[in-house]
Order: structure tokens, then C-alpha cells, then sequence
């Protein structure tokens, strides 16, 4: 199913409908403030287990993001985050950042293995962020690449329908997206390590 959301005057309705899948245990698709992500709710492993398999990695081995709201859901997986870290995230965030943490007891409860780091994304997208508020909890985030030389992810939404029609149960168009991906910064030591560089500067 394709869902046109405008992202500039989001219809509840259709907010409810894409929660409503996630409930039970469906996969979509959804922009953010970089590029287009398959998403599910973290509490179905069978949907986790799907979303893997769309990316070819196996569950036990996966590094996917989750995708908050805001900050108030860290303490659900994370662990002894410092001040200067956290006041670093409420100063970037909502924006195109991925802070990878030390994660808690939680995380392996909901992988199903020994997970140590999560990444934590809070992006700039009145579309996101709404699935998320009205979910009530974070939900997962994995980029979808494309097979095109040219361009690394796929930004037109009809096209990403045309290739995941039948691999998601909803495709979110919320416009044309980005080919730039999160700037990935990893806290789980001392100072601050530059993984990928994205969409954020990194100046910190």
C-alpha cells in the first residue's frame, strides 16, 4: 500500500492506519530528514526478523538505528550516558545525527542476543516523528540503498513502492527524499569517533 502523507499538513488519520500496521506486526517504509528507511515496531520480532532479511543481514549480526521522538526513551536502552554527551544530542537533535551509545540489559531482550551499542536517530521529520508519538515508542530505522550506480539510495517514493510493493506492507510518500545519510558518531568511549560523515556536520 502506498500512503501520499503531506508532511506539511499530516492527516491523523493516516498516521493512525501506519501505527495501527506497526501494532500488528507490519514493516513500512518512511522518510526521514536524510533518506528513506524501512521501519517496525521493536516489541515483533517476527517484523525485526523480516526487516533483516530485506537487508540481507542476519538478526544476530544487524546494526540498525533506532528512531525516537525525542531524548525521554534513551534511558529505555541506553546506559550511563554522560551530561556533556546527552546535552550534545539535545543541542543536534531533531536533525540528521546518529549517536551510537552503550546500550543496556534491554537491548538484548529485544534482538534477541548479546547486543552492546544502539544507535539513537531523533530526525527532523514532522512524518517520522509523528508514527513514533502516536506508536508511543521508538521504532526501528534501516536505510534503504538502491542498486543504481549513480545515486546509493532511492529518493523518489513511487519507485521505492514500484521495487518494495511486495516486500512491506506500507510505503509512506512524503516526498522526494535525500541521498545523503546520517553523520553516525559513536559515544561509547571517552571522546567522540566519527563513523560516517552524513548529512550533519560534525564540528563538535
Amino acid at each position: 500500500m502506498l500512503l501520499r502523507i503531506n508532511p506539511d499538513n499530516i492527516d491523523d488519520r493516516l498516521i493512525w492506519q501506519v501505527v495501527n500496521c506497526l501494532k500488528k506486526g507490519g514493516v513500512i517504509i518512511y522518510p526521514t530528514d536524510t533518506v528513506y528507511t524501512l521501519g517496525c515496531d521493536l516489541t515483533h520480532p517476527e517484523a525485526y526478523e523480516k526487516v533483516c532479511k530485506l537487508k540481507e543481514v542476519k538478526p544476530n549480526k544487524a546494526n540498525f538505528s533506532i528512531v525516537c521522538y525525542d531524548l525521554s526513551h534513551i534511558s529505555d536502552f541506553t546506559t550511563n550516558v554522560p551530561t556533556p554527551v546527552y546535552k550534545l544530542m539535545k543541542r543536534c537533535l531533531p536533525g540528521p545525527y546518529t549517536f551510537i551509545l552503550n546500550g543496556n540489559h534491554h537491548l538484548s531482550k529485544i534482538f534477541g542476543y548479546n547486543k552492546k551499542t544502539i544507535g539513537i536517530r531523533v530526525p527532523d521529520n514532522p512524518i517520522a516523528r509523528a508514527i513514533v508519538d502516536e506508536l508511543g515508542a521508538p521504532i526501528l530505522s534501516a536505510s534503504i540503498k538502491n542498486t543504481d550506480t549513480v545515486l546509493e539510495y532511492i529518493t523518489d517514493p513511487d519507485e521505492i513502492f514500484e521495487v518494495y510493493e511486495k516486500l512491506v506492507d506500507i510505503v509512506i510518500d512524503g516526498g522526494v527524499g535525500g541521498n545523503v545519510p546520517s553523520t553516525i558518531i559513536d559515544y561509547t568511549s571517552d571522546e567522540a569517533v566519527l563513523i560516517r560523515e552524513g548529512a550533519g556536520v560534525f564540528s563538535f
